[in-house]
């Protein structure tokens, strides 16, 4: 199935088709991670957590090989999962990808993989994560119940003076008429929460574009803690970046726009902040997770 034309949901992505397709897209570094669709656990059960262990491994190993490949061009991101590898080896490979791999953020997908992300065991993780300097992230969508906004509401408030990344900004799959809701209220929390950042992706465009126009309103620090993203293999990323900078036009040019919030603030979306959204305010995150790595080794002194 996987190698079906017809399939694209995570079909596999080599790191040379990455590179080509972002060199298409006029994009220059990008985040990566694992693809846990093509990662298959053991039943999960306490006597499968090590062989889990190994195989997740050997994913964050590659990105880790694939950043050193193309260090100007991928960002290495780690991946962690308490429920299959239980929690003191999720910890362990979080270590593993902060220490070892220099991976500056750290991922874990409740929604995909079917645990709440406001289990005592994740917060643990989550803890783990923070004492070594990276960010935890999180898939945070509306498609299934393990990621909710109470459980965003919760790690936003218990880390209050940490950076969380919520990916999708409660999109991920959700039904279009459910998922607006979760979308709103999602949006709404980032306001209360500065400490969230939220990437754009696997959410529908016309969210996209309210919460670009609400955030740029807000100001700093709001307007800082959103950033595009494709989602690749799940989305392409030519498709993804063409449409952002073709909404980026949209807004720029607010005599034709429809959002009344654009034609009452015409200087609010400039070439300046098109590019904020499309590439700065990560950066910018992604640089602030390695100082915070390094100030974490000489507490620690870990090297």
């Amino acid at each position: 199935m996987l190698d079906h034309p017809n399939y694209y949901q995570g079909k596999p992505i080599d790191t040379k088709d990455l590179i080509r397709e972002m060199d298409m897209a006029g994009v220059d570094m990008g985040i990566s991670w694992q693809n846990p669709s093509v990662l298959v656990y053991e039943d999960i059960s306490e006597e499968n957590y090590y062989t889990n262990y190994q195989k997740l491994l050997g994913a964050n190993r590659h990105i880790y090989h694939a950043s050193g490949e193309y260090p100007t061009r991928i960002i290495p991101c780690g991946w962690t999962d308490p429920k299959a590898l239980g929690v003191d080896l999720a910890k362990q490979m979080a270590s593993i990808c902060i220490k070892e791999f220099g991976f500056p953020v750290v991922k874990m997908n409740p929604g995909q993989n079917e645990y709440p992300m406001d289990s005592p065991e994740v917060l643990e993780v989550v803890s783990h994560i923070i004492s070594l300097g990276a960010i935890p992230t999180f898939h945070f969508g509306g498609d299934t119940p393990y990621t909710t906004i109470q459980a965003l509401t919760q790690i936003a408030e218990q880390y209050s003076s940490h950076r969380i990344i919520a990916v999708h900004m409660g999109g991920g799959g959700s039904h279009y008429v459910e998922g607006d809701g979760h979308y709103i209220r999602t949006r709404e929390l980032g306001l209360k929460y500065p400490n969230l950042f939220f990437i754009l992706s696997a959410i529908r465009d016309c969210h996209i574009e309210s919460n670009l126009i609400t955030y740029q309103l807000a100001g700093k620090p709001f307007s800082q803690n959103i950033a595009c993203g494709s989602d690749a293999p799940y989305g392409r990323i030519a498709w993804n970046f063409g449409g952002f900078r073709a909404m980026f036009n949209s807004l720029k040019d607010y005599q034709n726009h429809t959002d009344h919030r654009v034609v009452n603030n015409p200087d609010l979306f400039t070439e300046d902040v098109e590019q904020n959204y499309l590439g700065r305010n990560l950066s910018n995150l992604i640089i602030e997770a390695y100082a915070k790595i390094l100030e974490k080794r000489k507490e620690q002194n870990f090297s």
